[in-house]
């Protein structure tokens, strides 16, 4: 249990943490208080006005303003606290206005408390709501992080950053994922896109996630690893798929293998879009030859081809989900996504997706109709010259090369 024990750091980094949720916690306090002066100086005006007008103008009526503005930025017992301080008011202009025992002001005032009580039980259900929402989007946060785990910034001789935008609001994680491990001679990379989105993918999500963190550290080839994951998405299908959806559920897969001496990365696709390669002034879609999705029947590593390209220092591998190229603004235009992308291509990966995510909430207004996942990989320093590879010719170009059996 050694991972638990408290170090001083860890413990230097829960103080910092709890000083950050209580910062977090009284800004909010802060600020609703800051904002009573808005109510408080509206009621005194109005009573003091009221007060000086003559009696047949009446402008204790609107003293109800005040607990609804207070509702708008606070909670029910600040609301409450301004309707009685607009109840008060209410009385001492009717003591200034024939006194409190007349029909007029008796009628303002049973009017005043009602709405005031009514003001007071909508902050009370909206207050509830909003916890119930911060609940939902915690466990959300937490199922993030358990199951898409942050990747690091640096991976081996790689940068890298990604970014996930979830189509629900509630939801911080749907059917999109992806993940990455170091192996004996360099880094291996998911992406993938288990079919529906939001909460009811997750579980399908979470199989093809564990799977990869397990098989990608025992079989030596990507086809083989593609034909692991095949078999574990298909036993999940056998035990969970509904009757009414068999054959329907499945998930598109990108499969990467980056050596740390090879100036290449390695590629197998199950039906996922092809990625990008990014260099000085140029974005192009490497070519691929995508094998269907898991999860409709592939049994063995012939199935899959290994398709291998040149990686070389300084250029950026772009790998996505579907839930990007497939975004449409209000008009019904898809997000022209190379050609946006093609304008940041010196960026670091992590300012790359920055661009991306602005650009590309800008084009679909705002909201995404389907989960959307990005990884930018960026090469830093120059394989060995020793490790160079022989087996990489041109095409398209790309270095290219191709194989159906590994």
């Amino acid at each position: 249990m050694s991972g638990l024990a408290a170090t001083p750091e860890g413990v230097q980094g829960g103080d910092v943490e709890a000083q950050q949720r209580f910062a977090g916690l009284r800004q909010p306090w802060q600020s609703s208080h800051a904002l009573l002066v808005i109510p408080v100086v509206l009621i005194l005006v109005i009573t003091v006005v009221d007060i000086r007008s003559p009696p047949d103008v009446h402008l204790g009526p609107a003293l109800v303003i005040a607990p609804a503005i207070t509702a708008s930025f606070a909670g029910p017992r600040l609301t409450g606290f301004i309707g009685v301080l607009a109840l008060a008011a209410q009385a001492i202009i009717g003591v200034f206005h024939g006194g409190l025992a007349t029909t007029n002001h008796i009628v303002q005032l049973i009017t005043l408390a009602v709405l005031s009580v009514l003001v007071v039980f909508l902050s009370a259900v909206r207050e509830r709501r909003s916890r119930q929402l911060a609940q939902v989007r915690s466990v959300a946060e937490a199922a993030q992080h358990v199951l898409l785990w942050p990747l690091p910034d640096r991976i081996g001789p790689l940068q890298v950053a990604c970014l996930y935008l979830a189509a629900e609001d509630e939801a911080q994680i749907g059917g999109d994922l992806y993940a990455a491990t170091r192996t004996a001679h360099g880094t291996r990379v998911m992406i993938g896109d288990v079919r529906g989105k939001g909460l009811p993918a997750i579980g399908e999500a979470a199989l093809l996630l564990g799977a990869f963190r397990e098989a990608a550290h025992q079989h030596t080839t990507l086809p083989a690893l593609a034909t692991g994951l095949e078999q574990s998405v298909a036993r999940y299908m056998a035990d969970f798929e509904p009757e009414e959806e068999a054959g329907e559920r499945f998930a598109t897969t990108l499969l990467l293998e980056i050596p740390d001496e090879d100036p290449i990365t390695r590629l197998t696709s199950c039906g996922h879009p092809p990625p990008l390669l990014l260099r000085p002034g140029e974005a192009a879609t490497v070519p691929v030859h995508p094998a269907p999705p898991l999860g409709v029947g592939r049994t063995g590593p012939e199935d899959y081809t290994l398709d291998v390209f040149s990686f070389e220092p300084g250029d950026t591998l772009l790998l996505y989900t579907d839930g990007v190229i497939e975004a449409r603004d209000p008009a019904g235009g898809f997000y022209p996504f190379t050609e946006r992308t093609a304008q940041w291509t010196d960026a670091s990966p992590e300012t790359l997706l920055h661009h991306i995510r602005r650009d590309l909430l800008a084009h679909v207004g705002g909201s995404l109709d389907d989960d959307a996942a990005l990884i930018a990989i960026r090469r830093t320093t120059a394989p060995h010259p020793s490790h160079r590879h022989g087996r990489i010719t041109h095409g398209r170009g790309f270095r290219h090369g191709s194989a159906t059996r590994q």
